[in-house]
């Protein structure tokens, strides 16, 4: 099954043919103005096989029609069988049935060949994903999703191009304000957005380096790396900075978000695709909504423009608390971090009690502030050098603070060596509920490219466990919600965390049941939590 529309941005597609596929070889193609009479096929209890399933759904949800039954998408079957090759169809009908589907100019005949394609190569995707042991994780979590993101994308977000609007003339004040501030403290003009410009007035005329770095085109380096060691001691690069800032803020999302809002109905629909990311997250784009920034004050402001549809409803924002953490003890089966999360102690306290060797009430801010560092950075494969630099302090201090949390937290060192060693005997590692992510580099010469694969065979599983764990918990929501017949609707996923646009009427509802089944989602050695909240606006929700 395929589904053609015109190309239009921001959801205001038209739906123009649609392909159906029922036997090898034998396809047709119906304007939309005939889908009448597939109307209870498409509801029917049949398979839906296509490829990128989630366009076709959304186009004939446009036009009225649902598609019951299983799916079986064949972008992501490839995807849970080789997560980080091309999944185009075009490649997979060349790969398993040896043809080349070739643009013509017959659009007809170009939609039946696509339909057909997918309708035949999901046999050999069906082989592949039973040898792959992956035919459980496709069949219970990524086909169901499909259509929970589909429901979520037509649902779209609400929002408020006042608030905006008014943001936006602020960041433009702020700017221009910045950009006079500079100026005078340089003593003349200049393109603080020319890279080449920023590095001759900074290194050249005002000397803030004795050796500058340069980059492999011989233009001093500006990034934002350099610019914040030398804030410390320099005003004119915080101001850079905060300059930088609110351009980007402005460019990327403040004036952009408005330009998104569909005419269909005035909200803004992000498309989240599921086969990008090889550990197993969802991806957004159009716009990212996954990207909203939420490390600076302005930069979280943006969410107070994402509302709920009206007066009658609110903004509820569920996220996971610490799950990697959790994820990490429970891979480990540390005894120390199960027992705090289990008593509901603060993990990054437990651990800087522990490194530092003093009790838990003599644990200082600066001490946990180090220790939670370390609890992520260990994860990623962070250095002593990388530790040093986060943190601020020397890399023999770094270098000490990891052999003492190897020391206390042995199990943890066990983990990351056993998933080395797993990673290079099968060349893959799991996730519990059985994603691969392949680490074909893991034996590589290069050092750079094995130190990746040996990062990756430790976070992998972690992380695409999280990501596993928060698909499940989308699936019993969404199952909850259409059993109840509620009016609240699920709108966005932002990798821990799913908000929602409820009604006022099923708040209290929302806030009990939807941290539950998120908390529900697996069985695990460690209690999973989530931390709920309810307000106007995203912001409010969860700032």
């Amino acid at each position: 099954m395929e589904a053609v529309t015109n190309e239009a941005p921001n959801f205001d597609f038209e739906t123009k043919v649609v392909a159906i596929a029922i036997a090898p070889g034998e396809a047709y193609c119906l304007s939309k103005e005939n889908l009448k009479y597939l109307k209870d096929a498409l509801a029917g209890e049949a398979v839906k096989v296509g490829h990128q399933l989630k366009a076709s759904l959304l186009a004939l949800r446009k036009e009225g029609f649902d598609c019951g039954g299983p799916l079986f998408d064949t972008q992501v079957a490839h995807y849970l069988i080789e997560p980080e090759a091309s999944h185009e169809l075009s490649i997979l009908a060349n790969q398993y049935l040896g043809t080349q589907l070739i643009e013509s100019y017959d659009p007809v005949k170009n939609v039946c060949e696509r339909a057909d394609a997918a309708l035949q190569i999901k046999k050999h995707l069906t082989r592949e994903l039973e040898s792959r042991n992956q035919t459980n994780l496709m069949t219970a979590v990524e086909m169901p999703l499909i259509r929970v993101l589909a429901e979520m994308e037509f649902e779209g977000v609400t929002i408020d191009t006042g608030k905006l609007g008014d943001m936006s003339d602020e960041l433009k004040k702020d700017s221009q304000r910045l950009q006079g501030e500079i100026f005078e403290m340089a003593g003349m003009e200049f393109n603080i957005a020319s890279p080449k410009q920023l590095g001759e007035v900074l290194f050249d005329k005002m000397r803030l380096l004795d050796k500058a770095k340069k980059t492999k085109t011989g233009q001093y380096a500006t990034g934002e790396d350099i610019l914040t060691k030398l804030a410390g001691e320099h005003e004119i690069a915080k101001k850079i900075l905060d300059f930088r800032e609110d351009e980007k803020l402005r460019s990327t999302y403040v004036d952009v978000l408005p330009r998104m809002i569909s005419r269909f109905d005035g909200r803004v629909h992000t498309d989240y695709r599921q086969a990008v990311a090889a550990t197993g997250r969802l991806s957004s784009n159009n716009p990212n909504l996954q990207n909203i920034p939420i490390r600076t004050g302005k930069g979280k402001r943006i969410r107070e423009a994402f509302v709920a549809r009206d007066k009658e409803h609110l903004i509820l924002s569920a996220d996971y608390s610490q799950i990697e953490l959790r994820l990490a003890a429970v891979f480990a089966k540390d005894a120390t971090m199960l027992e705090a999360f289990k008593n509901g102690r603060d993990i990054h306290t437990t651990t800087a009690s522990k490194v530092f060797k003093v009790d838990i009430k003599e644990v200082t801010s600066d001490m946990r502030r180090k220790a939670k560092e370390v609890n992520f950075g260990i994860l990623y494969g962070s250095t002593a050098f990388g530790l040093a630099q986060n943190i601020g302090i020397s890399k023999t201090e770094a270098a000490e603070i990891i052999e003492a949390y190897f020391k206390e937290f042995s199990t943890i060192k066990k983990y990351m060596d056993d998933s080395i060693n797993f990673a290079r005997e099968h060349e893959y590692v799991e996730t519990l509920l059985g994603r691969r992510r392949y680490l074909r580099d893991i034996h590589s010469r290069n050092q750079t490219t094995r130190g990746f694969a040996e990062r990756n065979a430790i976070n992998a599983p972690i992380q695409g466990s999280a990501a596993d764990i928060i698909k499940l918990a989308m699936l019993n929501i969404q199952q909850w919600v259409k059993q109840e017949k509620l009016k609240s609707k699920m709108i966005m996923q932002v990798h821990d965390e799913l908000v929602f646009d409820v009604h006022k009427e099923e708040a209290d509802l929302f806030k009990e049941h939807v941290p539950w089944l998120m908390k529900t989602a697996v069985q695990l050695d460690v209690t999973l939590d989530a931390e709920v909240a309810v307000a106007e606006n995203w912001f409010g929700a969860h700032g």
